[in-house]
């Protein structure tokens, strides 16, 4: 069957072959990709790389492993702890867990059973020009793909900002007296995501780069685990201070409100789940291995995380030490409660440092992917270049570098705490609505298509919803400020962060002057002739 796809991409047919003939393996649009990338690119722009088609080097188990390390739920837990902790403690976390990594599962559901029948690097927006009306698929495939790529440009930043602290918060643990300043922040953030840039590079190593950071943080977790609950041995706090008790740090008047709007930091924890069907196209059998990498995150995450922070929390000594924390990571409070050791805390929290510095290169990984793979189909700016395959590094060099310098840009967000607060909820919102749209257009289709090998009938149809309350309820409740009484500074500037970015994408789409107009050149192909995506997928028509 392998060969068979093999032969295929050598051949380049002009048209798609049928659903039947492959046995249920889509055409991953490599053709379009080949077409559009002749048009606008110069032979020695395209090189020996087969005019934008990179080598399938990604085995089910690279799979997962790359979609646990950007996902990388225990991680999250640790990184974002100051939000959850302050509104509810303990609690908040281990049921938050539980809530969102069972709506993970409805996720990772979706987006299996799609990628399972349309298994494209494009993924959310590929989707939704499929599913959607015909006369209007490509203004939502447009919409669905800017928004998922803003989602991972906040997501790579939220990871810069979040490892910038971690480095301020041990020297802050060293030096009590030491008081954050925004200009540290900016220039470390900036100096990780430069930094990290490197590692991306080269499209032949990173398989092995993703089971290295696998392997780093399932190792990190289990050191972590292990030390925290063995020099804590006799000073455990009871079962009621980690399951029953409820400590509403927020100031709002309602305990279900301050619980709702802590919920950000398990849902941030296990946010990310489409990385890996963005590697479709570097994989030889993805309608089957797509699916199984997306659940395998969401296991491993869910027990992982679930297990970490139930041991966390029983081993501290001092609440109101974590939730006032000076370090600015109330993690390595915890860290330093236990042990009793500045330095010991400091070994275990740069364990933790090593670990998000993996999890923000599968960040980049999964940008740059989503760049090139969007730009293919003409839906950025520069897009002639940025859908390039670059013949020495095997890897979208130019897709990499413009997304890096668009996190560049978002960095001088970290002078202001309320617009900061906004990219992590931007991560996570806005890769929900990306969700979202196909998953719509799939339910308007009385999910009526020609599923792939992952399809699983009513209960996909009951995950579809899911997926859809979820994401309404999101957007709505984690726009709410997180403390009470609201101030300037304090305000949630999630709404305007999205408004803006939605004002610039129709922008675009409709940009004055019809040369630079997205809607004019959209979807790719020569000539702009529009090529049908998976043709045999719909049953049948709007």
């Amino acid at each position: 069957m392998s060969s068979k796809i093999d032969k295929e991409d050598q051949s380049r047919p002009s048209s798609l072959v049928s659903f039947h003939d492959t046995e249920k393996i889509m055409d991953v649009e490599d053709s379009k990709s080949f077409i559009s990338l002749k048009q606008g690119i110069n032979d020695g722009g395209v090189g020996g790389v087969g005019g934008g088609e990179m080598k399938r080097n990604f085995s089910n188990l690279s799979l997962a492993m790359i979609g646990f390390s950007l996902t990388n739920s225990w991680l999250g837990i640790s990184s974002s702890l100051v939000t959850g902790i302050q509104s509810g403690g303990p609690i908040l976390i281990v049921y938050g867990i539980l809530i969102v990594a069972s709506v993970s599962v409805c996720i990772a559901v979706t987006l299996g059973e799609m990628a399972s029948a349309m298994p494209s690097a494009g993924g959310q927006y590929v989707w939704a020009r499929v599913l959607a009306p015909k006369k209007y698929s490509s203004f939502w495939a447009y919409i669905t793909g800017s928004i998922s790529w803003g989602g991972s440009i906040f997501t790579t930043a939220s990871m810069c900002l979040a490892l910038a602290l971690e480095l301020l918060g041990f020297w802050n643990l060293s030096h009590p007296q030491h008081e954050t300043q925004k200009w540290q922040i900016f220039i470390i953030y900036n100096i990780v995501n430069w930094f990290l840039f490197l590692f991306n590079i080269w499209h032949k190593y990173l398989p092995i780069v993703g089971n290295s950071i696998f392997g780093i943080s399932l190792t990190s977790y289990t050191i972590i685990l292990i030390t925290v609950l063995v020099c804590s041995r006799g000073n455990y706090q009871n079962a009621s201070f980690v399951f029953v008790e409820f400590t509403n740090g927020t100031g709002w008047p309602s305990k279900g409100i301050a619980f709702i709007v802590g919920l950000i930091n398990p849902a941030w924890s296990f946010s990310c789940l489409d990385s890996v069907t963005h590697l479709s196209e570097e994989t030889s059998q993805p309608e089957r291995d797509i699916p199984k990498a997306v659940l395998s995150t969401v296991a491993i995450g869910f027990v992982t995380a679930f297990t970490y922070s139930i041991a966390m929390f029983f081993c501290i000594n001092n609440l109101d030490g974590i939730v006032n924390s000076s370090t600015g990571m109330p993690i390595l409070d915890i860290y330093y409660q236990a042990l009793k050791n500045k330095a010991g805390a400091i070994c275990l929290g740069s364990l933790v440092f090593l670990t998000a510095s993996g999890c923000t290169v599968a960040c980049q990984t999964w940008q740059a992917r989503l760049c090139w793979s969007f730009a293919r189909d003409n839906g950025l700016p520069l897009s002639k270049y940025l859908s390039i395959i670059d013949p020495k590094t095997g890897g979208p060099l130019y897709a990499h570098l413009f997304s890096t310098i668009m996190v560049t840009i978002v960095s001088v967000l970290v002078f202001s705490d309320a617009a900061l607060q906004a990219t992590a909820l931007a991560c996570v919102s806005f890769l929900l609505i990306a969700y979202s749209i196909p998953t719509i257009c799939l339910l308007m289709r009385k999910r009526q298509i020609r599923p792939g090998p992952f399809w699983l009938g009513r209960i996909g149809t009951f995950c579809n919803i899911i997926l859809l309350c979820w994401c309404l309820f999101a957007l709505v409740f984690f726009s709410f400020p997180a403390y009470y009484p609201v101030t300037a500074a304090g305000m949630n500037y999630f709404c305007v962060v999205l408004v803006v970015y939605v004002i610039c994408m129709l922008t675009y789409w409709w940009f004055p002057m019809k040369k630079y107009r997205c809607k004019d050149n959209f979807r790719g192909g020569q000539l702009n002739q529009e090529e049908v995506e998976f043709p045999n997928v719909c049953i049948n028509a709007w």
